[in-house]
């Protein structure tokens, strides 16, 4: 069930589901949250159900005031505290050390936990009035299936879900992808997942270099969203880089109407220049969807665009590669995933 979350009494209502031990959509600044109470063992098994997800697999816990973190937390590190003061509210889960006994099932038994604190206002709205009737945090993964793309609307969630599910409808996410994920449980900060906060911005906050998971010899604790496979839409993703998206396209189109459709996500001045149009390009069962050339913008439609391509039942989706500056590493860490 879909309701308007600028109702305060369906903020109400969401509080009181979680506090009653039931799941929850409802939005953030990145993607909507499937939400559980995080100290309710069976309400969050709820979630590892319902999304099919492994039950080793940690959720990250949202929290409505940076007080909250001891609960869940202990051994907070100089540069941790940096980073939340910098991004709190914002789209960064740290990963810390877990208090013995709290919220054990959400971390996927590990004795480290993933925190995040929210800036959509309606996230914080849901958790203020939570954490009123004694839920101290709400863990929520995307709202989807395991491994499948994430939604940034309440009917994307519907959609994964059906209608038997509490959502509160915000409008579209603003961010789009998931949050930038740093593991603080060792000497220095490291980036397990990327997000639309870069590296560089990362280690000027916490006054020193962010490291990269795959440089490190020890292994990285589990997270969300960093399996190799994850992000994908049932038709098959491809990326290319310009020049070969080019060819790819001229050898298509010149096959014409062969019983393989493909959707094309790909910058406006790659159709224009090329001569590439919806027009001439459908009857070749070819469909395109203009790509922002910003990553702000890109990260936005990321998702949606995807769950657009597959609506149209395309069998294959071709992706053109998009920068390898800072700012696109996000958008690029989901394609290649959704791709693999």
């Amino acid at each position: 069930m879909i309701v308007d979350a600028n109702l305060f009494v369906h903020i109400q209502k969401a509080a009181l589901e979680l506090k009653q031990g039931r799941l929850i959509g409802f939005p953030t600044e990145t993607v909507y949250g499937l939400g559980a109470d995080a100290c309710n063992a069976k309400a969050v098994e709820g979630i590892f159900l319902l999304k099919g997800r492994p039950s080793d697999h940690p959720l990250i816990v949202h929290i409505a005031n940076k007080n909250d973190l001891s609960f869940f937390a202990t051994n907070i590190p100089a540069f941790a505290q940096a980073l939340m003061d910098a991004f709190w509210p914002g789209p960064l889960t740290l990963i810390l050390t877990r208090q013995n006994d709290v919220a054990t099932a959400a971390a996927g038994g590990q004795g480290n936990i993933g925190i995040r604190m929210p800036s959509h206002s309606v996230a914080l709205a849901v958790l203020k009035e939570a954490a009123q009737l004694g839920v101290m945090g709400v863990a929520a993964p995307s709202a989807n299936r395991f491994g499948r793309v994430s939604p940034t609307t309440a009917l994307h969630v519907q959609d994964e879900f059906g209608q038997e599910l509490f959502i509160l409808d915000a409008g579209a996410c603003p961010v789009g992808i998931e949050s930038v994920i740093v593991d603080c449980t060792r000497k220095h900060p490291v980036l397990l997942r990327p997000g639309m906060l870069t590296i560089d911005a990362l280690s000027k906050a916490c006054g020193q270099q962010v490291l990269l998971a795959h440089e490190l010899e020890s292994a990285s604790p589990k997270a969300s969203g960093t399996l190799e496979s994850h992000y994908a839409p049932q038709a098959k993703v491809i990326l290319f880089e310009s020049q070969g998206l080019k060819l790819a396209l001229k050898d298509r189109l010149a096959k014409g109407l062969d019983g393989l459709t493909v959707g094309v996500w790909t910058r406006t001045n790659l159709l224009e220049d090329d001569g590439f149009s919806s027009n001439t390009s459908a009857d070749a069962g070819v469909f395109f969807v203009p790509m922002p050339n910003d990553a702000a913008h890109c990260a936005q439609a990321l998702f949606s665009t995807l769950r657009e391509l597959d609506g149209q039942c395309v069998d294959q989706i071709w992706i053109e590669r998009p920068p390898s500056s800072p700012d696109w590493t996000g958008v690029l860490d989901r394609l290649e995933r959704a791709a693999y």
